[in-house]
């Protein structure tokens, strides 16, 4: 039986209005009590603690369609960080290699599969983080496309950019061949690129337990790609690990750092008054300590990753206070990583390292709202943004764990209830 015996406005002038306990609007610091919504089809008209206003109600409507105290309304989450040509929740490492040897066809079928279950997992919109397969870019012309199927929305760089020789061939083109920056971005653009993908790092060597690579980029190359970027109205995001290159990532201008391990506190000064937001991204070192024996590393190289993940999280609870925008993304599709689970793991992750789980909610749901500057209304409970968000009653307030427990997923009006099973089966 469902959770909640929910109305779908079925046409576009019928209006849905619904009273819960508690109320999550993605930015706020303190929950609404008692508050009340109204929606249709299209959009969110009122939310608030006050009575709507009769106007926004059907005709004659005097009371809610549906009372629900025991309730907590929230926005439909955002993953700012996923790769949708890979399939993070597949173990095997030769079944993950074969996978990826797949044409571009196929890893998008893949993909295409994957995109109802996120909506019902509470996943609304994601931010993908590049691929030279073209996967991200022809799920982004497909949600933007008339008849598109039930699928978050999604954007993507397209492939990522990187030096040639060094890391990140298997998602990025080299720089070098392009004859500029410029050059190099508006190829990017042409192909449809919604923001621009830089890879100024390596990796953190896990035997070593640090970045041992020299960076790739220099802060004035970094400056040059971020200059074409803002002439043709995108955002960049930067993979960035290892203090050196961070400082360059940051230097440079980038909108965001994605992963940020080592980052310095002086480093988060300096992100928070040049409003760079950070996307730490724990799941997947988190998953290489959860499958250490797949992976085959010993107890040295898991009391490295252990190390690594405390610092991280100390510099994820100092961010926040500090005020640097922090916003969550999974970094789906790494090895044990499932695409929509692995958000959801991610938050739990947060939550452990000291951030309140309103907070964390915060940051997969308004912070990216706010600051991504994506091209539709989403991540907030406020008038004017689409209908997308998760009843449950099961607070998140409690535990953002609750948010796998059974809930409702409103999606542009329509109704799913999502129950406890999921899997990470094709994720």
């Amino acid at each position: 039986m469902p959770e909640i015996d929910l109305i779908s406005p079925e046409t576009d002038d019928r209006r849905i209005w619904l009273r819960v306990g508690t109320l999550l609007d993605g930015v706020s610091a303190v929950p609404l009590q008692n508050a009340n919504i109204v929606y249709d089809r299209k959009s969110i008209l009122f939310a608030g603690e006050d009575l709507p206003p009769r106007g926004l109600l059907n005709a004659g409507q005097r009371e809610p369609d549906r009372d629900l105290p025991e309730f907590t309304l929230l926005p439909g989450l955002i993953d700012a960080h996923t790769h949708f040509f890979l399939e993070g929740g597949e173990l095997d490492p030769d079944k993950r290699s074969a996978y990826l040897k797949q044409t571009a066809g196929e890893l998008l079928d893949h993909a295409v599969r994957r995109m109802e279950k996120l909506v019902r997992l509470g996943i609304i919109a994601t931010r993908d983080a590049g691929d030279k397969d073209g996967v991200g870019l022809a799920l982004s012309k497909l949600y933007s496309g008339s008849d598109r199927p039930l699928m978050p929305y999604v954007d993507s760089p397209g492939a990522a950019i990187h030096h040639r020789g060094r890391y990140g061939n298997f998602m990025a083109e080299p720089f070098e061949d392009c004859m500029t920056p410029r050059q190099c971005v508006e190829a990017r653009v042409k192909s449809g690129a919604d923001r621009i993908k830089l890879i100024p790092t390596g990796i953190i060597n896990f035997k070593k337990g640090a970045v041992t690579a020299e960076p790739q980029m220099t802060p004035e190359r970094i400056a040059e790609f971020v200059a074409a970027a803002k002439h043709f109205g995108r955002q960049t995001l930067a993979h960035a690990s290892g203090d050196k290159g961070i400082e360059r990532v940051i230097d440079g201008g980038v909108d965001s750092v994605e992963h940020g391990f080592f980052v310095r506190d002086d480093q988060l000064a300096k992100m928070r008054d040049r409003e760079i937001a950070w996307v730490p991204t724990f799941a997947p070192v988190k998953k290489q300590v959860d499958y250490a024996d797949w992976m085959g590393w010993d107890a040295e190289v898991v009391a490295n990753l252990e190390k690594i993940l405390d610092r991280h999280a100390a510099s994820l609870v100092k961010a926040h206070a500090m005020g640097v925008k922090v916003i969550a993304g999974s970094d789906s599709g790494s090895y044990g990583v499932a695409h929509g689970l692995g958000l959801l793991y991610e938050l739990e992750l947060m939550e452990r390292a000291g951030l309140s789980s309103l907070a964390v909610i915060n940051c997969a749901t308004g912070a990216g709202s706010k600051r991504l500057a994506f091209k539709e209304k989403f991540g907030q409970i406020k008038p004017g943004f689409l209908s997308r968000f998760i009843l449950t009653r099961h607070s998140p307030l409690n535990g953002v764990a609750n948010l796998r427990k059974e809930r409702t997923v409103v999606f542009d009006g329509a109704v799913f209830e999502t129950d406890e099973a999921a899997d990470s089966n094709g994720l």
